[in-house]
């Protein structure tokens, strides 16, 4: 029983790195953009109003994200058969699946698409999550984590943090961003050097106390 139980969690373990390699090369997809509700189109709706565009009366499900002067963008679901879907509409972002699995919220968008205004954001901004039935958690940038990829076309790439002496694999980065205590993850790729995968953007926000 101890070895099929240890050889379950490798597999899943596996699983989920596989998933993970997929949505990171999803997310460098090179759509077209088109227009984002964010900092540099129109004035923002204020939040009352957006918050009640996005309810749909279901407690259960992230239905919007809203930063002051940043964003106002609706929140898509992954189908639970598409553990690697990223929404390719423009002003709207995915809730990341797998993160709930560890009692965290990631939200994923294109860097062509919504994940542009995601590099917009800043330590110590208000972020403000909207519900189906109305209910509003708010969060306060924390962290921001930049990391470059070795190799970004390929599976087995490491990935070098941009801010510190570090190298981590793909499931060391995972780790990072989406593990320990209760926090939210907006996550999106980074475009250099003509790459739109060249690497990856995480800003960690943690609850308001």
């Amino acid at each position: 029983m101890m070895l099929n139980n240890v050889h379950y969690t490798m597999s899943r373990a596996a699983l989920y790195l596989n998933i993970l390699f997929l949505f990171l090369a999803a997310l460098s997809l090179n759509l077209d953009s088109t227009r984002a509700i964010g900092k540099s189109d129109v004035a923002l709706p204020a939040f009352a109003d957006f918050s009640r565009s996005v309810q749909n009366g279901d407690p259960t499900v992230l239905r919007g994200v809203y930063v002051p002067d940043v964003l106002a963008l609706p929140v898509a679901q992954q189908p639970v058969d598409r553990p690697y879907y990223v929404s390719s509409r423009d002003g709207e972002a995915t809730q990341f699946g797998m993160a709930s699995q560890y009692g965290n919220i990631g939200l994923l968008a294109h860097n062509t698409l919504s994940g542009k205004f995601f590099s917009q954001l800043s330590v110590g901004q208000q972020v403000r999550l909207v519900y189906g039935d109305g209910r509003v958690y708010d969060f306060i940038v924390a962290n921001i984590l930049r990391f470059s990829a070795s190799e970004p076309e390929s599976i087995s790439s490491s990935f070098r943090n941009l801010d510190r002496n570090e190298t981590l694999s793909a499931g060391e980065m995972f780790t990072r961003a989406y593990t320990g205590e209760r926090h939210l993850v907006f996550q999106t790729c980074i475009a250099a050097n003509g790459n739109s995968s060249w690497g990856r953007l995480f800003i960690v926000a943690m609850p308001k106390q």
